[in-house]
């Protein structure tokens, strides 16, 4: 079987500004942490025949990649915007590893950026996400997007016997992480008091098991594991598998309302990877509801079905635990800016895995996860990291 493992390499990334990030456009964040991840690999923007992003709701470009690759003065021979909702950012890492080893592309920008907290009003914002829906069957029966997970939250807490206080614990710890990230949009301490204690959303969410809404974009750029090798990247960082998986679109053809497409994804992630989820050292886990990481947790393979909420009560998704997840904070604290929102879990890793974060960092990372997901479990990708091409 043909096989991505350890070809591709990570030699740049680049973060923008996030939060409140006023004055500042789609294009213009993305663009600025494109051009801070060509410094980090060494390369100046001609060097680059591959581009690809994901749409913007504050700039509703069709070809968002292509209006980058005006902003930034280049004309790729490569180039797509991707829209699978959140599990975009991981599939973009995938496509651009297919692109390079089949010989479509050599340098590849990986780049999104949105302004969802200051280029829309928050009205405009949910309404541009719930939009998404369809048009027939759930929009006109009011069943945004929130809705979608909070029916699959209800039945794991009727199955399993989840609590509010373990779904409230997911957003403590993820406050504890964004508290050690210079830059995270919100810091303050909180308690699962504070949780159950904020507005309800779409039951059984509060305000604080939601993730952010928030400006702010961010760029990798990829290249052959050779590539990398004659540049002298030190701190590359190699995509060793990958996996997607689509299991619906609309939510009441969902499957099951508890297991999801994390397993098939995952699993096909571990295989191309040669590992298992015991081997993963850091995670990144798609936060937009306190509920999707426990019930990702579980189709990862990080604990069995059923016990994501004792898993994550029991310390396991921070640093001590059995795999710290989303260590800069998440989208429920660090950022969350619509579609780049899943590729500030991809930078966080990959610093994690270079050994980078300082006094968060992960002892000893070689192996990390990230897992994207989408429109109410829809669409589901993960792609494993390492720090070396071969294991």
């Amino acid at each position: 079987m043909s096989t991505l493992r350890g070809k591709t390499a990570i030699i740049g990334c680049g973060l923008s500004p996030v939060g409140r990030v006023p004055g500042r456009s789609p294009l213009w964040l993305a663009a600025d942490a494109a051009n801070t991840a060509l410094e980090d690999a060494g390369l100046t923007k001609s060097d680059l025949d591959g581009v690809l992003s994901a749409g913007a709701f504050a700039s509703p470009f069709h070809r968002f990649s292509v209006a980058l690759s005006e902003y930034l003065g280049i004309q790729p021979t490569f180039s797509n915007t991707l829209q699978v909702s959140g599990a975009t950012a991981a599939t973009a890492f995938g496509i651009g590893a297919a692109a390079i080893a089949g010989g479509l592309a050599r340098y590849v920008l990986v780049a999104a950026g949105d302004s969802l907290l200051t280029g829309l009003t928050p009205d405009l914002a949910l309404r541009s996400m719930s939009e998404s829906r369809d048009q027939q069957y759930e929009m006109p029966f009011g069943i945004p997007v929130a809705n979608t997970f909070a029916m699959t939250a209800h039945r794991h807490m009727r199955d399993y016997g989840t609590t509010p206080e373990q779904l409230a614990q997911v957003a403590v710890v993820h406050r504890e992480h964004a508290a050690r990230t210079p830059g995270a949009q919100m810091t303050a301490p909180i308690t699962i008091d504070d949780v159950l204690s904020s507005k309800m959303v779409t039951t059984p969410y509060h305000k604080l098991d939601c993730s952010l809404i928030s400006d702010g974009g961010a760029a990798f750029i990829l290249a052959s594991a050779e590539d990398a090798a004659s540049l002298g990247i030190e701190n590359a960082v190699y995509l060793l598998g990958a996996g997607e998986a689509y299991t619906h679109e609309h939510i009441f053809l969902m499957p099951s309302i508890t297991s999801t497409g994390a397993a098939l994804s995952s699993a096909k992630a571990y295989a191309m990877a040669g590992c298992t989820a015991s081997d993963i050292d850091v995670a990144g886990v798609y936060d937009c509801f306190t509920g999707t990481v426990i019930m990702a947790l579980e189709d990862l393979g990080f604990c069995a079905k059923g016990d994501g909420g004792p898993f994550v009560a029991d310390g396991h998704i921070t640093y001590g635990g059995t795999v710290p997840v989303n260590t800069h904070g998440g989208l429920l604290s660090f950022a969350h800016a619509g579609l780049p929102g899943s590729l500030f879990h991809f930078h966080e890793v990959i610093a994690q895995l270079r050994g980078a974060c300082g006094d968060r960092q992960v002892p000893d990372a070689e192996l990390g996860l990230v897992h994207c997901l989408g429109a109410g479990w829809a669409a589901n990708a993960t792609v494993i990291l390492g720090t070396e091409a071969t294991r």
